[in-house]
């Protein structure tokens, strides 16, 4: 939403998968939690050797553990391995909510580019309430719930998915 909203002209079509946005406060504690001087260093020092943490936390994106693809959970780990990956998270983390309000102040600037709006019904990580809240800040958006998926619905249920993003990107001439 940001990239689109620095340059409106280029973009012809949105497709927003789950976006984290200022009316879902699923982020609002743990950002206060993980931007903690004490806290910070102990996640980024302790969360790459803990492998069952990140299993938990990957387990969670997902509405039903079931659908989580063998490979997903190793394609994720892999960069966490990587010395100084999570600098980047946790200045993301500390930046949030100022973020948050920018995005909500630029958002005038995309309300016309037609937008899709994907959302699991049970995604954990930003909330699916507020989707019809985003929904309010465009003008042509069509919102898609997956019903009883989690934060990854191109993961959990990728041929609904991508029929859904194929439709929005080629409509049906009439």
């Amino acid at each position: 939403m940001m990239a689109a909203a620095m340059a409106p002209e280029r973009i012809r079509r949105l497709i927003l998968v789950d976006p984290v946005n200022p009316w879902s406060a699923h982020g609002k504690r743990l950002t206060a939690l993980l931007s903690s001087p004490l806290i910070a260093p102990l996640f980024s020092t302790l969360t790459p050797h803990a492998r069952s943490l990140q299993e938990f936390y990957h387990r969670r994106m997902f509405g039903d553990p079931r659908r989580i693809p063998p490979d997903s959970l190793e394609g994720y780990r892999k960069p966490m391995s990587i010395p100084g990956y999570y600098d980047y998270p946790l200045s993301v983390v500390r930046s949030w909510n100022r973020d948050l309000e920018e995005l909500e102040f630029v958002l005038p600037r995309i309300a016309s580019i037609p937008t899709l709006l994907t959302w699991g019904t049970k995604d954990t990580a930003v909330d699916p309430a507020s989707a019809t809240e985003l929904k309010k800040n465009f003008r042509d958006c069509r919102l898609v719930m997956f019903e009883g998926v989690g934060h990854l619905p191109y993961e959990e249920v990728p041929e609904e998915f991508n029929r859904t993003v194929i439709e929005f990107l080629v409509p049906k001439s009439r």
